[in-house]
């Protein structure tokens, strides 16, 4: 019985007693619900939304995507047609379902019939939207970086904690076998103790100069600004509007801090899973960097970072290494990678650049089987597909959010010592820099009331 019909039924059945039923959320019920289905809004419609959240997602039948958000009212328009023909094709009825359509995400937040939200907007809008989504008692998918500061992430932890919602952080990466198969032979050891880990990672190029321009009528570039400082709109500054090919407010460290935590997130958090510090982080980092001189763009190009561990290892990211990650141990070397896999065409990465998933120093070290008393890690067959499951089951996610902050700090640490010289100690308990002011100024940022996570009625 669909929802709607469920809720007008049961109201007029208690209508005699004065009583009226609350809507409660699919997953509340279980299997007993009126529907089995998981209530999804769609918050932010752009590139990732389409090629990758909204399809490895809607192919689940367990979901039905009822609305969608997106502060560019062309943006949500074509996402609205995208999710209605993806249901019109797979059901044949053109009147399925009629997809909601909001520009304000708090709007789509009050809407009880939604039970989970998926947040695919830029990084400066993640950990807000997710706060009150949680507040509002939604299950989460969380693109990352999971927060644009690490006071962000502090609170948007308190707040999950707080609420006992299922947060996915969409590192994907955790769903991918190499990357779990990795791991497990370094952390049973088949390369020995752990000495170094080598992250390649890519920087941005500079771009161009770019004249403020009037802001598209479709686009509420206030809101879209959101806790940032106010800046004249330029179209390279924020996302293109005829196409969805990578946006410029990645390039922009007013939003984001470039690829330390465009991707960086992805490779701290698979590192971390082999390396058996996912909820430590690093004692000491340092950086060196180039930034542009010239240009709207202004995230990092090359650099080098350097963290060392409690446990010994010493962690080195550069793009100067290939794309991915390489164990290195005093028996041999793991390397892993997403091999072809891209999560959207315009991908930063070349596929050549990485295209060998697995590899290691001696072949044989790939073909141990790991027994059945040692070490096996969360084994998921797909990231979305994992959140969903964990939705209906209550059970934890692959990627939690005590995980996912940790990395995102990992990321965002290594940024600000790309910003402040010498070797930058680093607290995991208080979450701080030891002895050094100016490292400290960085972890949080003024933000521009109303918006920002500082705003948020916990």
């Amino acid at each position: 019985m669909k929802r709607r019909n469920f809720v007008k039924k049961t109201a007029l059945s208690t209508a005699a007693i004065g009583v009226f039923p609350t809507i409660v959320p699919s997953h509340v019920l279980g299997k007993d619900a009126p529907s089995n289905k998981i209530n999804i809004g769609q918050i932010g419609c752009g590139r990732i939304a389409r090629v990758h959240d909204i399809p490895d997602t809607i192919k689940y039948d367990q979901t039905r995507f009822m609305a969608v958000c997106d502060l560019d009212s062309k943006r949500v328009m074509e996402a609205k047609t995208l999710v209605s023909e993806y249901y019109e094709n797979k059901t044949g009825k053109s009147n399925y379902i009629d997809v909601k359509t909001y520009t304000d995400y708090k709007e789509l937040l009050l809407n009880k019939d939604i039970d989970a939200v998926i947040i695919s907007t830029p990084d400066h809008w993640h950990a807000q939207p997710a706060m009150e989504a949680a507040l509002a008692g939604k299950d989460i998918y969380l693109q990352k970086p999971t927060s644009l500061t690490v006071r962000e992430g502090q609170q948007l932890r308190e707040v999950v904690h707080k609420t006992g919602v299922v947060l996915q952080v969409g590192t994907q990466q955790r769903s991918m076998p190499q990357f779990r198969i990795a791991a497990e032979l370094v952390r049973n050891g088949r390369i020995g103790k752990i000495t170094n880990v080598r992250i390649g990672l890519p920087g941005d190029p500079s771009g161009p100069m770019a004249e403020p321009m009037a802001v598209p009528s479709n686009l509420d570039y206030k809101m879209w600004l959101g806790s940032t400082p106010e800046t004249p709109y330029t179209e390279i500054g924020v996302h293109p509007q005829e196409d969805y090919s990578r946006p410029g407010w990645l390039r922009l460290e007013q939003y984001g801090a470039g690829m330390i935590t465009g991707w960086g997130q992805h490779h701290y958090d698979s590192a971390a899973w082999g390396m058996d510090t996912e909820l430590e982080g690093p004692i000491s980092v340092e950086a060196i960097a180039e930034f542009p001189k010239s240009g709207l763009w202004n995230v990092h190009g090359d650099f080098l970072v350097k963290q060392e561990y409690a446990n010994g290892i010493t962690v080195y990211t550069s793009g100067g290494y290939p794309n991915g990650i390489k164990y290195e141990g005093t028996d041999g070397w793991i390397f892993v990678s997403r091999g072809d896999y891209v999560a959207s065409a315009s991908d930063p990465v070349a596929k050549e650049k990485s295209s060998k998933a697995l590899d290691a120093s001696d072949p044989r070290i790939l073909k141990s089987v790991i027994g059945e008393n040692e070490i096996h890690l969360y084994k998921s067959e797909d990231q979305h597909g994992n959140w969903l499951d964990c939705i209906a089951s209550r059970k934890t996610p692959i990627s939690t959010i005590d995980v996912g902050h940790k990395s995102c700090t990992v990321c965002l640490i290594s940024h600000i010592a790309m910003k402040v010289n010498g070797k930058l100690l680093w607290d995991n308990s208080t979450e701080r820099f030891v002895g050094n002011n100016l490292a400290n100024d960085y972890l949080f940022r003024k933000q521009r009331k109303p918006y920002g996570t500082d705003y948020v009625a916990i």
